[in-house]
């Protein structure tokens, strides 16, 4: 009589080993220190994290599940999700948990103002651009809006244009247009600066051009458009006018592939930084998509990320990271190696 309990434990025994294998396998490929030497002549280093180590100890996943739900404290981060510079000295947070917006001072890591409008509730915020005059543009995907934080006002931008789940958003500097994704609609919406709809682009599919769920986007200073087509585990690169210029990334755990891709960016090198939530890691590309390094791994550390999102480089090739479920932003410095 064949012994099926036996032959059952011999399945769960072998299944534990594979898992453990492909364990092994993803920490070689991603559990590499947030100082990690790159592929060539640049590496990255932790220069800081706001809310730091100083201070008010940073709340436990538990305690900012219990504020999401319940209420947080007055001007606290609960869930970052995307963040971007203002100059040298300031940056702003997009803080899902806290359904605001947060300007923080880098050298002091002290929280400087918090915009949120009287009445009105920012429950999905998720992309966020400057504009070619200063202003800031933010989407918040429920409400299918882009907001325009002009000063102390916030105004409705293109209000004659309802969207289809806004989520990712860059200003060409150069044109002055604003780019919109629409993650629902599998599309890019194109807008000049007075919030006039110029086009769209984009339609579902997996071939060049087409989008499934796209989501965040950059624009860098060539006017380079790089679009995170999420369900396609690929970024796309589109010239200034939206036309395909390439592709990279496959689904896969090994490295260079990707899991949940979420922000991009470039540096001064070209360099194309892409977070993934999944590998807790942010990957850096050439411009041809081949794989250079990474820096991250699992975990609340210095260096660490948990589900990290969104992701901004500034002039200087300071690199900012929203660590959502550690509930701060990270900031590295791009450096070449001696």
């Amino acid at each position: 009589m064949i012994d099926l309990y036996r032959n059952e434990k011999e399945v769960r025994t072998l299944s534990l080993i594979a898992r453990t294998g492909v364990l092994l396998l993803f920490s070689l490929f991603f559990m590499h220190p947030a100082w990690a030497q790159s592929a060539d002549e640049y590496h990255v280093r932790w220069i800081g994290a706001y809310p730091g180590e100083k201070g008010e100890q940073r709340a436990n996943f538990g305690q900012r599940v219990s504020r999401i739900v319940f209420g947080q404290k007055a001007q606290e981060v609960v869930k970052p999700f995307n963040v971007i510079a203002s100059n040298k000295e300031q940056f702003w947070v997009l803080d899902q948990g806290a359904g605001a917006i947060f300007e923080v001072d880098k050298g002091k890591g002290a929280l400087l103002r918090s915009m949120k409008r009287a009445g009105q509730e920012y429950p999905s915020l998720v992309g966020i651009c400057r504009m070619s005059g200063g202003d800031l543009l933010f989407t918040d995907s429920s409400l299918d809006r882009v907001v325009r934080m002009a000063g102390d006002h916030l105004l409705i931008f293109g209000d004659s244009v309802i969207l289809d789940q806004p989520t990712g958003i860059a200003c060409n500097r150069s044109t002055g247009d604003i780019w919109v994704v629409e993650t629902g609609a599998h599309q890019i919406s194109r807008f000049s600066s007075e919030g006039l709809l110029i086009g769209k682009i984009g339609e579902r599919g997996t071939e060049p051009g087409n989008f499934n769920f796209p989501t965040f986007i950059w624009i860098d200073q060539a006017g380079r458009i790089y679009i995170v087509d999420s369900m396609n585990n690929r970024v796309q690169i589109l010239d200034r006018e939206g036309s395909f210029l390439g592709a990279f990334g496959e689904s896969g755990d090994a490295t260079g592939n990707m899991a949940r891709p979420k922000g991009v960016a470039t540096d001064s090198q070209g360099h194309i930084y892409v977070a993934d939530a999944l590998f807790h890691a942010v990957q850096v590309f050439d411009q041809d998509g081949r794989f250079l390094y990474s820096f991250g791994s699992q975990g609340q550390d210095t260096g660490e990320f948990w589900m990290p999102v969104g992701l901004y480089i500034d002039e200087q090739d300071c690199i900012y990271v929203a660590d959502s479920y550690n509930a701060r932003v990270q900031i590295f410095q791009l450096e070449k190696n001696d």
